[in-house]
C-alpha cells in the first residue's frame, strides 16, 4: 500500500515539473553587446541663417552612449590646402539642450555646403555618421502663424483669410517667402487650393451657410528646400446678412467716438460709407498725360497750318493803288529788256 502512494506521489511531482517547465519561458542566451553602429541623422533649416540636425541610434546596444558632433565647410574639389583652414572647420556643433539628440549650427551661409560628423561612442568603440547639406536643399519653413478667416458682410460665398510670416523667418527684402491655401466646407474631405498673392485671401466660392476649415503652409519665394507643414486649422462661416446700404451723398453719417488703435495685426479692410473726397474729374495720371500729349500735338499742327495760310496770303496779297505794280505771282523775276539778246525799244 505504502508503495503504491510513493509511486503515485512520484507521478504527480513529475506531471507538476512538466508543467511548470512547460509555462515557464525558455532560457535567452545573452550574447556579448554590440558595438556602436553608425546613428541615423537628418537635417532641416527653419530659416536661412540656421539649421539643425537630429540623429537616432541604428541600434541599440544596452550601454552607456554619448554623441559627439560638428561640422565643417565643403571646399571645392581639389583645393587640398583649404581643408585645414580656419575659415572652413571644423566647429563643435552643441547640443540644445546639452545631451539632447538635437544640435544647431549659426549663422551658416546660404549659399555654402557643409559636412555634419555624428559619431556614437560607448565602451566598446565609436561611429560616425558623415551628412552634406545645403541649406538651399534642407530649407523648410515653420508654418505660417496668427491665421484668422472673417466673413464678408454682404457676401454670402466669401471668405476673408489673412496671416502672418512664421516668428522664426526673417523679414527681408531679398528672401521672401510665398504661401498656398487650402479651405473646404464642414463635413467635405476634400480641400480645393490657390496660391495667394500675399498674406491674404478672398475666397470668392464658399459653400453659404456652411463653417470652412482654412489652412496655409509656406515656402521660400524662389522654390528653394520644400513647403512647410499646414498650419493650424481656422474656421469662418460666410455671411448670411444683407449688403450694407450705400449712404446719400448729402447726409453726414453718425459716428460715434474713435477709441485709441490697439496694436495687433490690422484688420481686414472693409468698404467705406463715407463720399469720396477726390474730385469729380479725377482719372487716372496715364490718361492725363495721353491728353495732354494729344492737346500738344494738335496745338503743333495748328500753328504750323496758321503759318503756312498766312505765307501764303502775303505772297498772293496784290499792291495798294498808288504803289507800283508788284509783280504777279507766275511773273518772271527778271525783266525782259535784261534779257540777253534782247532789242532795244
Amino acid at each position: 500500500m505504502s508503495s503504491s502512494y510513493s509511486g503515485l506521489s512520484r507521478v504527480l511531482v513529475a506531471v507538476a515539473t512538466a508543467l511548470v517547465s512547460a509555462s515557464s519561458p525558455c532560457p535567452q542566451a545573452w550574447g556579448p553587446p554590440d558595438p556602436p553602429a553608425r546613428p541615423v541623422v537628418s537635417c532641416r533649416a527653419a530659416d536661412y541663417e540656421n539649421f539643425s540636425c537630429t540623429w537616432s541610434p541604428s541600434q541599440v546596444s544596452g550601454l552607456p552612449t554619448r554623441y559627439l558632433t560638428s561640422y565643417r565647410k565643403k571646399t571645392v574639389p581639389g583645393a587640398d590646402g583649404q581643408r585645414m583652414s580656419p575659415s572652413t572647420g571644423p566647429w563643435p556643433c552643441p547640443q540644445d539642450p546639452p545631451g539632447a539628440a538635437r544640435c544647431v549650427v549659426h549663422g551658416a551661409e546660404f549659399w555654402s555646403q557643409y559636412r555634419i560628423n555624428v559619431t556614437e561612442v560607448n565602451p566598446l568603440g565609436a561611429s560616425t555618421r558623415l551628412l552634406d547639406v545645403s541649406l538651399q536643399n534642407i530649407l523648410r519653413p515653420d508654418p505660417p502663424q496668427g491665421l484668422r478667416v472673417e466673413s464678408v458682410p454682404g457676401y454670402p460665398r466669401r471668405l476673408h483669410a489673412s496671416w502672418t510670416y512664421p516668428a522664426s523667418w526673417p523679414r527681408q527684402p531679398h528672401f521672401l517667402l510665398k504661401f498656398r491655401l487650402q479651405y473646404r466646407p464642414a463635413q467635405h474631405p476634400a480641400w480645393s487650393t490657390v496660391e495667394p498673392a500675399g498674406l491674404e485671401e478672398v475666397i470668392t466660392d464658399a459653400v453659404a451657410g456652411l463653417p470652412h476649415a482654412v489652412r496655409v503652409s509656406a515656402r521660400d519665394f524662389l522654390d528653394a528646400g520644400t513647403w512647410s507643414a499646414w498650419s493650424p486649422e481656422a474656421w469662418g462661416t460666410p455671411s448670411t446678412g444683407p449688403l450694407p446700404k450705400e449712404m446719400p451723398a448729402g447726409s453726414q453719417p453718425h459716428t460715434q467716438p474713435e477709441e485709441q488703435p490697439q496694436v495687433a495685426s490690422p484688420a481686414p479692410p472693409r468698404p467705406s460709407l463715407l463720399p469720396d473726397p477726390r474730385p469729380l474729374d479725377h482719372r487716372d495720371p496715364l490718361e492725363q498725360m495721353a491728353v495732354l500729349a494729344s492737346l500738344g500735338i494738335f496745338s503743333f499742327l495748328g500753328l504750323a497750318a496758321g503759318a503756312l495760310a498766312l505765307g501764303l496770303w502775303l505772297r498772293l496779297r496784290p499792291g495798294g493803288k498808288d504803289g507800283p505794280q508788284k509783280p504777279g505771282f507766275l511773273a518772271p523775276m527778271i525783266p525782259v529788256d535784261k534779257l540777253p539778246g534782247a532789242p532795244n525799244l
